[in-house]
């Protein structure tokens, strides 16, 4: 009874060992080993430190490195002088001593754009100050906006 009993318990070893190791190998084949979770644990620390490198040298750059000088532009008025000029009157703040460019653009009743100009404001004593451009149109223009203005 010891004999049977002992090659039963051999022949159950030797079936756990062959499918403990059928099962390793499936586990290696499709990457789900010891080391591959440790190369995929890896990556994952590695892929946040990156992303947080990337964000504190993007508010570093952006947040405090920013220049503190802004420009604040307003409309004020327009006027359509003839079929191809319409004036734009417009309120510019910037910090003295700075110069600006603000490009300005006409519209017709489609809203489509029908004139451009860029302008180029040198610096001034004062904060704010109230300017007037003629922009030249191709077609006849209903309004005059500024489109946007920046520090060069």
């Amino acid at each position: 009874m010891t004999d049977r009993r002992a090659s039963s318990d051999a022949a159950a070893s030797t079936r756990a060992d062959g499918t403990a190791a059928a099962s390793q190998r499936l586990d290696e084949r499709y990457g789900n080993s010891r080391a591959s979770r440790i190369r995929l644990r890896a990556l994952m620390w590695s892929l946040g430190a990156f992303i947080v490198v990337v964000f504190g040298a993007w508010v570093l750059w952006a947040g405090l490195l920013a220049p503190a000088a802004n420009v604040n532009a307003v409309d004020v008025a327009h006027t359509v002088v003839d079929e191809h000029t319409v004036d734009v009157t417009y309120q510019l703040t910037v910090d003295p001593g700075t110069a600006a460019m603000c490009a300005l653009q006409a519209q017709d009743d489609q809203h489509s754009i029908v004139g451009w100009k860029i302008v180029e404001i040198p610096a001034s004593d004062t904060r704010t100050r109230e300017l007037t451009e003629s922009v030249r149109t191709v077609d006849t223009a209903v309004t005059g906006l500024i489109y946007r203005c920046w520090l060069p």
